[in-house]
C-alpha cells in the first residue's frame, strides 16, 4: 500500500518546489522497493502508477502535469511547454524521448529526471520564472549537458547565468565512482582538468559532481547559488536507488522541480 513518499528538499525560494525522491513512502518491490515512477526499468506498471499518483498528490498537481523523459545519455534539451502538454499520451511519449534535459516556465508542471548513480542537477531562474532539470551521467558530463541547459534555458526564456540558482542533488560520490581508462580518457579529451575531476586509487575514480560543477562556474552561476549534495548513492542505497549496487533492473530516484502554481510573480 502506497504511503507519501519521502522527499530529499531543496530550499530555492518560495515560488519553487525542489526534491528529490528516496526509496521510501511506494508500493513496489524487490529492487525497486518502495518508491519508483520510472516506467523504463521494468517495474510493474501498476506499482508505478500508484506511486506516480502519491507523489502528485503530494505536489499538488495533476499527474499529466509530472515530467519526465526517456534518457538515453546525451544532451539534447526539452522546453515544456503548453503544447506538449496538450498532447495525448503516445505522442507526448515520442516527443519525450532521447532527452536529457527538460525545463518549463509553466507554473504547475514538475520537470524532473530519472538516476541511479548519475547526476541529477536542478536549475532556477527566479527572475523569468523558469526551472530545468538536467541528468548527467558520466556521458553526459562529457558532454557539458549542464552547461548545455544554462544556454537553452538563456534561449528559451531569457535567463542570465549570473541569476540562477543550482542543485547538484544525490548521485555517486568519487570514491565509489571506480572506471576504466576509456572513461578516463573521455573526460581528459573533452578539456576537463583532470587534476580536479580524477583520482587514481588503484584504478582511476571520477568525482562528477565536481566536473558538473565545475561547468555551472564556467557558464556563470555564482558560486554561493550552488548547493551540492554530500549523499552518495552507493554507499547509501539503502535509502537512495544505486544501479552498481542493486543492477539495472532497480528503481530510480526522480529529481525534479516545479514553480508553485499559485505564485505567478514572476510571469
Amino acid at each position: 500500500m502506497t504511503s507519501k513518499p519521502e522527499l530529499l528538499e531543496y530550499d530555492l525560494g518560495p515560488a519553487v518546489r525542489a526534491f528529490t525522491t528516496t526509496r521510501f513512502g511506494g508500493c513496489s518491490e524487490g529492487n525497486y522497493a518502495s518508491f519508483n515512477i520510472n516506467g523504463y526499468c521494468g517495474d510493474d506498471p501498476a506499482h508505478i502508477a500508484a506511486n506516480r499518483a502519491a507523489l502528485c498528490s503530494e505536489l499538488g498537481i495533476q499527474p499529466d502535469r509530472l515530467i519526465l523523459p526517456h534518457q538515453v545519455h546525451g544532451k539534447k534539451v526539452l522546453a515544456v511547454g503548453v503544447a506538449l502538454l496538450e498532447l495525448d499520451e503516445v505522442a507526448r511519449r515520442e516527443r519525450l524521448e532521447g532527452i536529457d534535459a527538460v525545463m518549463t516556465d509553466v507554473p504547475g508542471v514538475c520537470v524532473g529526471v530519472s538516476t541511479a548513480d548519475c547526476i541529477p542537477v536542478l536549475l532556477y531562474d527566479e527572475a523569468h520564472g523558469a526551472v530545468a532539470a538536467v541528468h548527467a551521467g558520466w556521458r553526459g558530463t562529457v558532454q557539458r549537458i549542464v552547461a548545455e541547459a544554462v544556454r537553452a534555458m538563456s534561449r528559451n526564456y531569457g535567463s542570465e547565468a549570473a541569476s540562477l540558482r543550482a542543485v547538484i542533488a544525490p548521485g555517486i560520490s568519487m570514491a565509489a565512482f571506480e572506471v576504466g581508462d576509456e572513461v578516463y580518457d573521455a573526460f581528459a579529451a573533452a578539456g576537463f582538468p583532470m587534476d580536479a575531476v580524477a583520482r587514481r586509487m588503484g584504478r582511476w575514480h571520477i568525482d562528477l559532481n565536481v566536473a558538473n560543477f565545475l561547468q555551472l562556474e564556467a557558464a556563470g552561476v555564482p558560486l554561493d547559488r550552488i548547493q551540492v549534495s554530500s549523499y552518495c548513492t552507493y554507499t547509501e542505497c539503502d535509502r537512495f536507488f544505486s544501479a552498481r549496487r542493486l543492477g539495472i533492473q532497480s528503481g530510480r530516484l526522480y529529481t525534479g522541480i516545479l514553480l508553485r502554481p499559485n505564485n505567478n510573480k514572476n510571469r
